[in-house]
């Protein structure tokens, strides 16, 4: 078994705060993670008209849907100081790009990977985008049906092909309940995925409350875990409750690598530690 690509998903759990993302990058990095994610929006192409106006109660009173999503969103001064404190902790990030204006800011920065939430997997453009300019794009499946999977996987390797820049994609295996309820996670459609597209990175992006089924999903063959993450289910947020919590993530981490080690490879055969006991036990 290789070794599992995890990612943190800050998300917007940062609720505009700097600080705040900083701890959530420090947590991320202290748990082993491989790369911290952010999404990234022009909330004024990403909200619709009649949203836009629509009064909502938050932490800094009641506002407009569009200024709430405006006063959560890093724009370039944050990302810059995301990206340098990154580097200094020794973790990569990236972002899902929620538009084709937010695909265009995040090529600013060297990025591991370009993620397409699943909200986003029947939009064309940002595809388009997305292939055209990173090296490796990551699509996650919620609220899909196998036909519309198909369909983007062939849109992105028709624009692999005009463009020759995506090298590789990746396909997440995902329930978009926040959060979702254990008999829908549908685990094994990851050895779905695996088999319908084996050039794919198959992966799972869990919103539920357990840690266990994501393990459990590395088992069943994802290469690639995603989390939300947060400093306190109860803060402000409507992703907040299915993140998993500081020590959470401790466990998750240490899970999968446990899983890695356990793995092995089917052979029945004695091990080296079982030799010593081999000759005591059986004279």
């Amino acid at each position: 078994m290789k070794k599992v690509y995890i990612i943190a998903e800050i998300g917007i759990n940062h609720n505009g705060d700097l600080d705040t993302a900083k701890k959530l990058i420090d947590i991320a990095a202290a748990a082993d993670c491989d790369v911290v994610k952010f999404q990234k929006r022009n909330p004024d192409m990403c909200v619709p008209d009649s949203q836009k106006d629509l009064k909502r109660v938050t932490p800094w009173g009641e506002i407009s849907y569009i200024d709430y999503k405006h006063r959560i969103e890093f724009n370039r001064e944050e990302y810059d100081e995301i990206d340098r404190y990154c580097y200094r902790k020794n973790i990569k990030w990236t972002a899902s790009a929620w538009d084709g204006d937010s695909v265009q800011f995040l090529r600013e920065y060297d990025l591991p990977f370009i993620k397409i939430a699943s909200a986003s997997l029947t939009n064309e453009v940002i595809l388009e985008e997305a292939v055209r300019t990173f090296p490796k794009v990551i699509l996650s499946t919620g609220m899909s049906t196998k036909k519309e999977i198909d369909e983007a996987v062939k849109m992105m390797n028709k624009f692999k092909i005009w463009y020759g820049k995506s090298e590789r994609f990746g396909l997440l295996h995902c329930n978009s309940s926040y959060p979702a309820p254990l008999e829908d996670l549908n685990l094994s459609a990851i050895k779905t995925l695996a088999e319908k597209y084996p050039d794919y990175d198959i992966g799972y992006s869990g919103h539920e409350l357990t840690l266990g089924t994501s393990v459990a999903a590395v088992y069943l063959g994802a290469s690639i875990i995603e989390r939300h993450i947060t400093l306190d289910r109860n803060m402000y947020g409507t992703d907040q409750s299915c993140s998993v919590t500081p020590w959470g993530l401790f466990k998750l981490v240490s899970g999968i690598r446990e899983l890695e080690k356990a793995y092995g490879d089917g052979k029945l055969k004695v091990t080296e530690s079982e030799k010593q006991v081999l000759t005591k036990l059986r004279k």
